[in-house]
């Protein structure tokens, strides 16, 4: 996958195109999680999710991205030990017991927002339901971090600390990043990292956050399909995600449904 490494201040106009975009993004992600029930395809998903797109005539930046080939969704769909970039399929079934990540973007005006969720399928064991609370947490506690003055290795921190003070482990090969006019911009922000290191916060910086959190252990490998990425020893895994805007009244996040609402995982 090509980065571009360049960092670009938004302005104010700019941020509101953004929390539009991101207000789309939030929709989609409720159609998709409202459709993740069992025997509903991975695909299913991902149709709910672009039939929201299409109500607003934008699209997702996620499909023709670059890999081994360019990815062919709006979404990534990612069931169980599935980390991330799960590609939807109508043969992949969802089941009683499951959680499933979905991962979306929008691009509104040339601006991109882009979030994820991690929902379960019916009802789920204490630790998974645990990996699911920690991992939207850890999102909110690196979120508190992106203020003027802190660090990139702050926010980084701030996860690491608060994961494995639960008892999980954080990734090491994929992080949160810039977002703007491109879907993936510098800077690249780890979930794990050294307070008062790396990159100076400065208002109008907008980054993807987003925690990506296994179980005993943080290492991963990828599919033969060359872009889902799985937890090595098969255990679950959970993602969430967020755009937001460093400000000089604090953090801003851009990626919330119409009336400030996050979309919300079932119980």
């Amino acid at each position: 996958m090509s980065w571009d490494r360049q960092i670009t201040i938004k302005t104010p106009q700019e941020l509101e195109l953004m929390r539009r975009a991101g207000e789309i993004n939030a929709e989609a992600l409720q159609a998709a999680a409202d459709a993740a029930v069992p025997g509903a395809s991975t695909m299913d998903l991902n149709e709910a999710a672009e039939s929201v797109l299409k109500k607003y005539g934008v699209k997702s930046p996620f499909i023709g991205v670059m890999g081994a080939y360019p990815y062919p969704a709006s979404t990534n769909v990612s069931i169980n030990e599935e980390l991330v970039h799960g590609i939807p399929s109508k043969r992949r079934k969802l089941a009683e017991g499951d959680i499933v990540s979905i991962d979306c973007g929008t691009i509104f005006e040339g601006f991109v927002a882009d979030s994820a969720i991690t929902v379960p399928v019916g009802e789920v064991s204490e630790q998974v339901k645990k990996l699911l609370e920690v991992t939207e947490q850890a999102l909110y506690v690196g979120i508190e971090q992106m203020v003027v003055g802190n660090r990139v290795g702050d926010i980084s921190a701030a996860i690491q600390r608060f994961v494995e003070d639960n008892g999980f482990c954080v990734v090491r090969e994929y992080t949160g990043h810039g977002v703007g006019r491109s879907m993936h911009e510098g800077p690249a922000v780890p979930n794990y990292g050294q307070p008062g290191r790396g990159m100076l916060l400065r208002p109008g910086m907008t980054i993807a956050l987003e925690p990506m959190v296994l179980i005993d252990s943080p290492e991963t490998r990828v599919l033969a399909d060359q872009w889902t990425v799985v937890s090595r020893n098969g255990l679950p895994t959970a993602h969430f995600e967020h755009t937001v805007a460093v400000t000089e009244q604090g953090p801003r996040i851009l990626t919330q449904l119409k009336d400030g609402r996050n979309p919300k995982r079932k119980v």
